[in-house]
């Protein structure tokens, strides 16, 4: 075994695999550094070695565990788009034909899960014959135990048997009908009558949320043991995947998840990270930092995701910089309060100012804010607004680093803006927002706007993709190389601007139509239709 496996301080006991475990191939399609920083493939992996009745190797791209020689399952977690290449690559060092129709019974079941697939497997749907969606809490054992149901069976038995679980997706048993070769989807139907008209995601409710099952000073952010503080985010903005896609907002018991679990790490390592989309809204987050700020923690090094800019405090601040924290991160979109309540972003520019105020007042040195560009219904004016905040950032606050981090917007399935399309001017505009923020002293880290342009090309695709994919892993990562293989495949597939720079109509049938998220698409499009009135009404005209 490596020495990077053995160096590693498991936080769980793995089980003892019985002698009929189920051989299985656990992979991550990144390096071992990335994805053991990965929560969610920490927690995936821990699941199944766990179970007695699983025999379980990591596999990365840069380091294995010892595989099996005939692995019965090869999951994969992906976490990232442009993670697909190296999936494809790890299905050939496996020695498994690329696409579901090509195996046969002797081989292994592919199956998939993480942020990436469950937003919209379409686009890969060809390469694995089953896809989990949703979280991993019972989903995982679920799908476990109905393998064992039918383990030997052959694969066409299996997938159907696998397909009656809620939350798997078995996208070889859903037919999907063009209106042309490259135009849009007609209809997407189970081949018959017995398989679920839709995959519902699957939903954990309950208030005991994931903490790190290893530390090692080999991840991303070494020896960190990493929290999740609370899951989705009750704000809405929408655009925002990570709040519709992941709804209800639950938060961990202090009692019984997030001390225990706190405790449990602290003891083989001095770094925490607390994560999730909006950890001050935790409504015993000043509880939480009370007691991280208790004198047996005066050494322990404290990460934040980004938090919600009225949360911030002088006294967050301050015990920030007592845990070696100097910087803290804010998403605030736009400086326009027009744009904010076009996406449904409930914040004041006063209270972004108050929050620099705040930082600098506890001692903090940096504070680094998220921005958009192209978002739908923005105007010129819009873009002075941000400048004109950060402007008055820097004035409020002197000395205190400002950065503006900006992408541009991308759409993303399950929100009210998955109909519209990238703006063609938005890079543009993030030029323009750099012309004029870098004289001011702000660190401007715009987003590059091709890798967006691909982000949405990948977000709003459709089972067609799968062969421009396969083409542009040979071609390389720019978006030249995507544009290439669409022009070899013209006439197969629509051109890349349907998919990445179009508005689509509400009527349209969409990729993930047969795929049901947290909210019914009746209601994004209520959402949508609040923006629309937002962008239209007489006060809007008043940035």
């Amino acid at each position: 075994m490596s020495s990077v496996f053995a160096s590693e301080r498991l936080l769980f006991t793995p089980a003892v695999p019985t002698a009929d475990a189920i051989p299985t191939i656990f992979a991550f399609p990144n390096e071992y550094s990335i994805g053991i920083t990965s929560l969610g493939y920490q927690i995936v992996w821990a699941t199944l070695a766990l179970n007695p009745a699983i025999q379980v190797s990591r596999l990365f791209t840069n380091l294995q565990e010892s595989l099996p020689a005939s692995p019965e399952l090869v999951g994969f977690s992906l976490s990232w788009e442009l993670d697909y290449g190296n999936v494809l690559a790890l299905l050939e060092q496996l020695e498994i034909p690329l696409r579901a129709e090509q195996r046969s019974d002797r081989h292994p079941l592919v199956f998939g899960g993480g942020p990436v697939l469950t937003a919209n497997p379409e686009p890969f749907a060809d390469f694995f014959d089953v896809v989990l969606l949703g979280d991993g809490e019972h989903l995982l054992d679920a799908f476990v135990q109905a393998y064992q149901a039918v383990r030997g069976a052959s694969r066409a038995e299996m997938l159907r048997h696998l397909a009656q679980v809620p939350g798997v997706y078995v996208p070889s048993l859903y037919a999907v009908e063009y209106i042309t070769p490259d135009g849009a989807i007609a209809t997407i139907r189970p081949q018959d009558a017995a398989l679920p008209a839709e995959v519902e995601k699957q939903t954990y409710r309950g208030n005991v949320l994931s903490a790190s099952t290893v530390v090692t000073e080999h991840a991303a952010w070494d020896n960190i043991y990493m929290v999740e503080v609370v899951r989705s985010c009750p704000e809405m903005c929408r655009f925002c995947l990570a709040s519709y896609l992941t709804l209800p907002f639950r938060t961990a018991s202090m009692e019984e998840s997030l001390i225990p679990a706190i405790e449990r790490g602290l003891a083989v390592t001095n770094r925490l990270g607390l994560l999730g989309a909006s950890i001050t809204q935790h409504p015993e987050f000043d509880t939480l930092l009370d007691y991280l700020s208790q004198p047996q923690f005066d050494d322990v090094r404290m990460t934040l995701a980004s938090v919600r800019t009225n949360t911030v405090t002088e006294k967050l601040a301050q015990i920030l910089v007592r845990h070696d924290t100097r910087s803290i991160t804010i998403a605030v979109e736009s400086g326009s309060d027009r744009l904010r309540r076009i996406i449904n972003k409930k914040l004041e520019t006063e209270e972004i100012v108050q929050a620099a105020l705040y930082a600098k007042a506890g001692g903090l040195s940096s504070l680094k804010l998220y921005g958009m560009a192209g978002i739908p219904g923005e105007q010129p004016e819009d873009l002075d607004a941000t400048v004109e905040m950060m402007r008055c950032l820097k004035k409020a606050a002197p000395g205190l680093r400002l950065t503006l981090g900006c992408s541009t917007f991308v759409p993303k399935s399950h929100t009210p803006f998955q109909w519209y399309g990238v703006r063609p001017d938005a890079e543009k505009r993030l030029k323009q927002l750099q012309k004029q923020l870098r004289p001011l002293g702000v660190d401007f880290r715009p987003e590059s706007f091709n890798w967006s342009v691909i982000q949405a090309l990948i977000s709003r695709g459709d089972r067609r993709l799968s062969y421009l994919l396969e083409m542009v892993r040979h071609y390389g990562d720019s978006l030249g190389s995507y544009r290439r293989a669409s022009k070899e495949l013209r006439g197969q597939l629509p051109e890349l601007d349907f998919y990445v720079y179009r508005d689509w109509s509400v009527d349209q049938v969409l990729p993930w139509d047969h795929l049901r998220g947290p909210l019914p698409k009746a209601t994004l499009i209520k959402h949508r239709d609040s923006a629309i009135a937002e962008m239209t009404s007489p006060a809007s005209a008043a940035v």
